[in-house]
């Protein structure tokens, strides 16, 4: 890194590596400075941690408000459902 702000392509690949471990703190830091001013890297984290939640929580009930901000019931349960069969693909 030769400046003390990461990128888009760094903060999604530590936000992406944020989700399996802790960072150290300097990390969290410069990564949480770009999501307070970057809309399009604070929408990925959005939509990665709906991807995280849906694939490690398989007793979520229909509709859950947590799991899936801003969706409807419907359309979370339909992306928890394509999730799971991309995944059963991946396992045969």
């Amino acid at each position: 890194m030769s400046h003390w702000m990461f990128s888009c392509k760094e903060v999604s690949r530590k936000v992406s590596e944020s989700m399996d471990r802790q960072l150290p703190a300097h990390q969290r830091m410069l990564m949480n400075l770009h999501l307070m001013m970057c809309k399009y890297c604070r929408r990925f984290k959005d939509q990665l941690l709906i991807m995280h939640r849906a694939l490690n929580s398989e007793d979520l009930p229909p509709g859950d408000a947590d799991a899936c901000p801003h969706l409807s019931g419907q359309a979370c349960e339909r992306m928890k459902q394509a999730l799971k069969d991309e995944l059963a693909k991946g396992n045969k």
